[in-house]
């Protein structure tokens, strides 16, 4: 038995983000990708020469280590290796500029990048900082370094520890880094693991980039604690995904709205006859969307909501029992506060900002004592997203905190106006943001793209509107833009809208 792994059948209390990989059959496949398959015994081999190579390398407990990498079986191989000598893994957005990861690196002070191709931060980083940070091949990674290994982690080495450092995005200001510790990570699994039960016969599709929190626990830890299988997908084309799921007869996709999207559009009922359910997250899904995608291949769509600083699962629908529109009831070992600006709990079925308290929630912010306390103020992790609960436990999120308009002291939830908006003939995507406005303190500016073949007279989608809505909530300005930006995960840039609004004025 390897030297690193001291116990495989360690308590799941204190179980480590890398015990995980010794939880699958030994023959069974653990990752498909591209073409090659990897045993469960040959993911273990192949852990275990990387964490060698790293040791011999210089990386010790607590080292800060970036993966830059599309998604591959080496990625995971990289990950568990990083956390199996205690160090902390710093994934890194692969479609952030020089200066985006420079600043990441130098924020989280990364000594070491593990990378599929060779990057070229010499012109981001000062000559000092990068003579000191060491860039690691991934292709190199697993190629012996002789008959030493790298020794076990200290017996005082628990749970606790941190394991990732997952950047946020952020529509303001500097991304942040959310400190996960390998309590944080193994639990969330865990705990999604009670809803969805995957078992050792399902083959999950990881399209999502592996950086993404999302994608890493739903898409690979929680598969690696059920000892099933993980198929990668370097980069998303629907056609792609297409061939995947036929293929290798996929039985979960885990996904984004957007991709929802495009599945319905191109695939047929038999190229996606082999699928349970579609675990779905990121932003929430327009009612439109889910219903066209449930009603062509009835597969059920299993929605759910979380974020970074929360591992990121909170919430999630279980397959045998889906409540389209909402994002389901909280997981287990979870707790879910609403409440009003004043900190008040509102009344069920009334809208508040969530709060969240459990064992995935994060241990704080890197190096910003401030932006931690207010995030987890009382013990609760405020999440700035507006949600209700119904007296079933289901939970609906109503909007970001930050994207709701205030418009002559009503309040204006733009996902309302979206969820209309999705079902106009024509719409192809649409969100609505808030403008400064001279009388009202704020309006509502609704930016759409239109489907091949469809013309939109905006007089016409705004009487529409005005039909279905409180006048109070109508958009003042309606624009359409041959397509939506988005973000690396596939939501709309609301960020960029705001941007291009202003460079508009």
């Amino acid at each position: 038995m390897p030297q690193f792994l001291r116990n495989s059948q360690r308590k799941v209390l204190s179980m480590l983000v890398h015990d995980l990989i010794w939880r699958g059959h030994p023959e069974d496949i653990a990752v498909n990708d591209q073409g090659r398959s990897m045993t469960y015994r040959a993911l273990i081999l192949s852990v275990t020469l990387c964490r060698s190579r790293l040791y011999a390398d210089g990386v010790r407990i607590h080292d800060r280590v970036a993966i830059y990498s599309h998604n591959c079986a080496e990625y995971i191989v990289a990950y568990m290796a990083i956390a199996s000598l205690g160090a902390v893994v710093v994934p890194i957005n692969f479609q952030l500029s020089m200066r985006e990861t420079a600043f990441i690196l130098k924020n989280a002070d990364v000594h070491y990048i593990i990378s599929d191709q060779p990057l070229d931060l010499e012109s981001s980083l000062s000559a000092y900082e990068h003579d000191h940070v060491q860039t690691l091949l991934m292709s190199e990674c697993t190629k012996p370094v002789g008959s030493a290994s790298a020794p076990a982690l200290p017996e005082d080495f628990g749970a606790d520890e941190p394991c990732a450092i997952i950047y946020t995005s952020g529509t303001t200001g500097l991304p942040k880094g959310a400190i996960l510790s390998h309590r944080n990570l193994v639990m969330n699994a865990i705990s999604l693991q009670q809803v969805v039960r995957l078992t050792r016969k399902d083959n999950i599709l990881c399209v999502l980039p592996m950086y993404h929190c999302f994608a890493w626990t739903c898409a690979v830890l929680n598969e690696l604690y059920t000892g099933s299988s993980i198929t990668v997908q370097d980069s998303f084309t629907p056609k792609k995904t297409v061939e995947l799921v036929r293929a290798y007869k996929i039985t979960v996709i885990v996904m984004v709205p957007s991709i929802c999207s495009l599945l319905t559009k191109l695939a047929s009922p038999d190229d996606m006859k082999t699928l349970r359910f579609v675990m779905l997250g990121g932003t929430p899904l327009p009612l439109p969307i889910g219903e066209a995608f449930r009603t062509k291949f009835k597969v059920p769509i299993v929605e759910g909501y979380g974020l970074s600083e929360a591992s990121p699962v909170v919430t999630m629908n279980a397959p045998e029992s889906t409540r389209l529109g909402s994002v389901g009831p909280a997981i287990p070992n979870e707790r879910l506060r609403f409440v009003d600006a004043d900190g008040h709990d509102v009344p069920v079925g009334e809208p508040g900002e969530l709060l969240v308290q459990g064992p995935n929630v994060m241990h704080g912010y890197l190096g910003q004592p401030e932006a931690t306390a207010e995030a987890l103020k009382d013990g609760w992790l405020h999440t700035g997203d507006v949600a209700r609960i119904d007296q079933d436990g289901y939970v609906y999120i109503v909007d970001r905190l930050k994207d709701m308009i205030i418009s002559m002291g009503e309040n204006i939830y733009p996902r309302e106006i979206e969820e209309l908006l999705y079902a106009y003939p024509g719409i192809h995507e649409a969100a609505v943001i808030p403008i400064e406005d001279s009388l009202r303190g704020q309006a509502g500016c609704c930016y759409y793209s239109v489907q091949p073949g469809f013309s939109i007279d905006a007089r016409q989608l705004k009487k529409y509107l005005q039909q279905n809505l409180a006048l109070f909530k109508i958009p003042r300005e309606f624009r359409q833009i041959e397509k939506l930006p988005k973000t690396s995960t596939g939501k709309i840039a609301k960020k960029e809208l705001k941007a291009m609004f202003k460079g508009t004025e």
